[in-house]
């Protein structure tokens, strides 16, 4: 829920990947399977903890991905109404983005950075959501360039900055980038600082434990889930 990367492929297609880094302590994640949800089926890996999840994908229309905190480290409380891995799930009660925004409750919600994707149009539509825990911030992001985010809850503003200029410099080596490409970023990415590379891990309370990629290719979906922590590998095709 970490570090998220959305690049543009032709059309409406697409390679959205996302680091997940935890406290070790966390029950790890079933890896992706098929679930119906609000009467959508849904490919996602869960989090066993809350049953919710990070990132998941319809395949047709709607893609979305979690990261943790807004806009700056915030204070957390001792227990929130609803995990915000449920919230994610939540939005497929509404299928569209302003109803979503218009009409959910997201009081008592810890902080988050939401990314919602729609490839259901003529042209993708990319929306940030940010919650600060008192008040909502949307902002359409242009889906014809490369973006990247990183928590802010782990990461300063100069690693935040570090880790842009790391995607810039990857980006200027491709002459074009696929699946693979990414997925090679987001394991090797960084200067070997180990608690700030996009795989951290700092002394095992808190590390990278798994990358997900999301990938839309000539109207096919698929998802690569790496458990970094076992060094397993799985891939499912969404029609």
């Amino acid at each position: 829920m970490c570090t998220v990367t959305f690049l543009p492929l032709n059309n409406s297609d697409f390679v959205l990947t996302s680091n997940r880094d935890e406290q070790t302590i966390r029950k790890p994640a079933l890896s992706p399977t098929i679930y119906n949800v609000h009467n959508s089926l849904l490919v996602f890996p869960k989090d066993l903890q809350a049953e919710g999840t990070w990132i998941a994908t319809s395949g047709i229309q709607f893609t979305l991905c979690l990261l943790n905190g807004a806009f700056k480290k915030h204070e957390r409380k001792g227990s929130y109404r609803k995990s915000r891995g449920l919230m994610l799930l939540d939005f497929f009660k509404y299928n569209n983005v302003n109803a979503f925004l218009n009409g959910y409750d997201f009081n008592d919600i810890e902080p988050f950075t939401l990314l919602i994707l729609n490839t259901g149009g003529r042209h993708p539509q990319l929306t940030e959501v940010r919650w600060d825990g008192e008040i909502i911030y949307p902002k359409e992001i242009d889906t014809t360039v490369p973006h990247i985010w990183s928590s802010a809850t782990l990461y300063n503003k100069e690693t935040i900055a570090a880790r842009e200029n790391w995607f810039t410099e990857f980006l200027s080596k491709q002459t074009t980038y696929n699946e693979n490409t990414v997925l090679d970023f987001h394991h090797f990415g960084g200067n070997g600082d180990r608690g700030n590379s996009l795989v951290m891990n700092r002394d095992n309370v808190v590390r990278t434990v798994s990358i997900t990629s999301i990938a839309r290719k000539n109207n096919l979906t698929n998802m690569i889930y790496k458990d970094v922590i076992n060094e397993k590998l799985y891939s499912r095709r969404i029609c």
